[in-house]
């Protein structure tokens, strides 16, 4: 009996051992690259199938020189003939299949098919291809460029100010640790820094770091981008070097309200400017009514004052009595119920009668 369970224990170790080994045995093969011809002249075409690429990734088919499976291409895509090259989509099964128009890269070979993801996982598979009638040279020295690494976690250091509120280019400095894996020195390495939005590739700029990181030393690295100016939604920023991408990191980038507020107002000022511009010209050029006319003479003249006649002096009035003077004369505006003429005059008082007289 004791016999039977120590069997039945070391078949349980030993299926313990076996089943964790079990799916590296069967692990998916990464992405494969075919080509119709290995070799064919300027002008002709070839076709570039491939399978195991992430669902729905968008490629970029180049041939290129100065590259050679497992090395890469030395001096990235300026080394390839960028003109000519072509893209393709992966379909659900991860696999592609597009045609390939064979030109001369700028670099002489031994010459490569350049596929390389442009969204999604940044996949690049290289496979050897000739160009009949191009020249070719030994591959340059390997340096030790390209033998950093990312350590630590990629952060975005900044934030964004008021002006961006307003439109003005978000930026960020890309903050990474790397280290030196090779057995040479890498002195002031030159990192490319892009910005994808959507299905559009990186634009990539040159960026770089001053220092010497020696073989197994580590360093932080710091690299400013910079959007557009009005760019809002959502960024990712890559950083390559060597023709590898190092660093991968989204961007979330607010709406500049500002500017829409902006635009609120000015809809608004603008006509009512317009309005109150229109209005004042209306009033100096159309014609004058004729209350209006009155009151502007009024207005110019100052108020019209007209002089009252002096009294009329009765018949009997003894003769002594002069008429008033000029200076007594009594100015006054008109009563507006009368008319300028007809304006009561004052009673005239009988003769006196004198006693005695028949």
């Amino acid at each position: 009996m004791r016999t039977i369970r120590t069997a039945a224990a070391l078949l349980a170790a030993l299926a313990l051992v076996l089943l964790p080994a079990a799916p590296a045995a069967v692990a998916a093969p990464g992405p494969v690259v075919e080509l119709s011809k290995t070799e064919g002249g300027k002008g002709g075409e070839i076709t570039v199938s491939g399978s195991g690429w992430k669902p729905g990734a968008l490629l970029m088919l180049l041939i290129c020189g100065q590259g050679a499976p497992g090395k890469g291409v030395i001096g990235g895509t300026n080394s390839c003939a960028n003109t000519e090259g072509r893209a393709a989509t992966v379909d659900s099964r991860g696999a592609f299949s597009t045609k390939l128009p064979v030109a001369e890269p700028p670099k002489p070979c031994p010459c490569v098919v350049h596929v390389a993801g442009v969204t999604g996982r940044q996949d690049a598979v290289d496979k050897e291809f000739t160009v009949a009638g191009h020249p070719t040279a030994p591959l340059p020295e390997a340096s030790g460029d390209g033998r950093l690494a990312v350590l630590a976690a990629v952060r975005l250091d900044g934030s964004s100010g008021l002006l961006v509120w307003f439109g003005a280019p978000p930026s960020r400095e890309v903050v990474f640790t790397v280290g030196n894996l090779g057995p040479a020195a890498v002195k002031d390495p030159v990192f490319q820094v892009g910005t994808s939005h959507g299905v559009f590739a990186p634009q990539y700029e040159e960026r770089q770091w001053r220092g010497t990181i020696e073989p197994g030393r580590k360093a932080l690295i710091r690299l400013p981008a910079e959007l557009t100016a009005g760019a809002h939604g959502d960024y990712q920023i890559s950083v390559k070097y060597a023709g590898k991408v190092l660093v991968e990191q989204p961007w979330g980038v607010g709406r500049p309200w500002g500017v829409t507020l902006f635009w609120v107002l000015l809809a608004v000022v603008v006509p009512a400017a317009l309005f109150r511009i229109g209005m004042a010209v209306v009033d100096r050029v159309r014609p004058a009514s004729g209350a209006g006319r009155a009151r502007a003479t009024r207005t110019r003249t100052g108020p019209r004052v007209r002089r009252r006649a002096p009294a009329r002096t009765p018949a009997s009035t003894p003769a002594s009595a002069a008429p008033a003077g000029p200076g007594d004369e009594e100015t006054t505006a008109a009563l507006p119920w009368f008319s300028p003429d007809s304006a009561p005059s004052a009673p005239e008082s009988s003769s006196p009668t004198t006693k005695g007289h028949a």
